[in-house]
């Protein structure tokens, strides 16, 4: 039998975390062993096939250039153990998932910016944070994110009040919501790394989104 693939997720370093627990089972349930690292849950050693950067508190805005007087709810210790392993995922070629805020620091770390508050600039999807998938998404049709997911209209949901404002060196846009505020970003230079801007890891019940784990599974592989 072929050995399960060991995959890393980044997150909150609290002891009650439904985004870790989650993202855990729907791992398992891809055939992939999770490993949680936080600033609290320190690596086993063992090598990872790939690596998940989690969702969670904004980016400090130091990272980006960003508004630093800005009344925004931060983790530096976080933000520096989630930089210095995106950076090893870049030069190990570790498979990279980034989810909301990881995909928002996979950008920056890259050479990127942000939107530090998007709510102004809704117009037509309402801001309002729910887990169940009422936001619209539009995938390009080309892109490996659609491929993935087998089709490129998709329902997710929102958590966030920031987004990608400018790509980082070798990213391209392959997703918007209505108000074409990036929502998924993909590396036309390396076939695995992708970030998307909602929460698969409370829709993996829907094939679209669980299909995003299988992908990174495989990637592991």
């Amino acid at each position: 039998m072929a050995k399960r693939p060991r995959i890393g997720v980044t997150g909150n370093g609290r002891s009650w975390s439904p985004s870790w627990w989650c993202t855990a089972l729907a791992l398992r349930l891809a055939g992939a062993i999770p490993e949680r690292i936080s600033v609290r849950h320190y690596p086993s050693g063992e090598p990872l096939g790939a690596l998940i950067i989690g969702g969670g508190d904004d980016i400090s805005p130091e990272h980006y250039k960003g508004d630093i007087d800005d009344k925004v709810k931060v983790d530096p210790g976080r933000d520096r153990l989630e930089i210095e392993w995106i950076h090893k995922a870049l030069k190990k070629n570790i498979p990279l998932l980034g989810i909301c805020r990881g995909a928002q620091l996979i950008n920056i770390v890259l050479g990127g910016t942000l939107h530090q508050d998007i709510r102004a600039l809704r117009k037509h999807t309402y801001n309002r944070p729910g887990l169940l998938p009422t936001k619209q998404v539009q995938l390009e049709a080309s892109s490996q994110l659609a491929k993935i997911c087998g089709k490129t209209h998709l329902r997710v949901n929102s958590l966030h009040h920031q987004a990608i404002k400018k790509t980082g060196a070798g990213l391209r846009t392959v997703g918007w919501d209505l108000d074409r505020i990036i929502q998924a970003v993909e590396c036309f230079t390396d076939t695995r790394i992708i970030g998307i801007q909602w929460h698969p890891e409370y829709l993996f019940y829907l094939p679209s989104q669980y299909s995003i784990f299988r992908w990174l599974l495989q990637s592991a592989r």
